[in-house]
């Protein structure tokens, strides 16, 4: 069984200041508002409602953490999945946005325990300008980014490899990325992506 599948509810928090003292490693999940979010956490969790969608998209505001057990200290954790609010919905007033990107801006930038980015990008939509901005602010930390393309399902194989040439050429500035094409109701991609998650939050030691 993969350790993502033992993730429960952690806790929430409204701003950076809030989150837990930077310990275990953090994955966290980005993306533009109904990218597919918490649908994909909750597939590569093995659970139906571990993360929630709002029914009014972009509406979503917390910083959700996800504790992952340690088997060997029943009050520690191995790591956290951590899904950021999604960014970019039209309908959220101007002044909301410039805090949204506050958080996210300052999470990704800045969290000492962040290990790795799961960056999911709607593979009919390719590489977005609110995309771009966020590989802005990744860019520059070096930190490694996984991203999903999501709805895969919705092209033939061929595309699919266009799609994935695509988005590395156009976020070729983050050095350490790898992009793969993604279902939750196909189950495309899901177990690589759930290797390099898991390989973030707990290194396989190779010989």
């Amino acid at each position: 069984m993969s350790i993502l599948h033992r993730a429960s509810f952690f806790t929430s928090a409204a701003r950076l200041d809030q989150l837990p003292f930077p310990g275990a490693p953090e994955v966290c999940f980005v993306g533009r508002s109904n990218s597919g979010k918490s649908t994909a956490i909750n597939v590569l969790t093995n659970q139906k409602r571990l993360a929630f969608s709002s029914k009014t998209p972009g509406r979503t505001r917390l910083i959700n953490m996800f504790g992952l057990p340690d088997p060997l200290d029943p009050e520690g954790h191995l790591g956290f999945l951590v899904d950021l609010p999604g960014y970019g919905y039209a309908s959220i007033a101007q002044r909301a946005k410039e805090e949204w990107a506050d958080i996210l801006g300052g999470y990704l930038q800045s969290r000492e325990s962040l290990a790795g980015i799961v960056l999911l990008i709607d593979i009919r939509r390719g590489v977005t300008e609110l995309d771009r901005r966020l590989a802005n602010w990744i860019a520059p930390t070096g930190r490694p980014v996984l991203a999903l393309l999501t709805k895969a399902d919705k092209f033939p194989y061929g595309q699919r490899i266009k799609a994935v040439f695509a988005v590395k050429k156009e976020l070729e500035d983050i050095g350490a990325l790898n992009a793969v094409p993604f279902s939750a109701t196909a189950r495309i991609g899901l177990e690589e992506a759930t290797l390099q998650i898991e390989n973030w939050i707990s290194p396989k030691v190779v010989p």
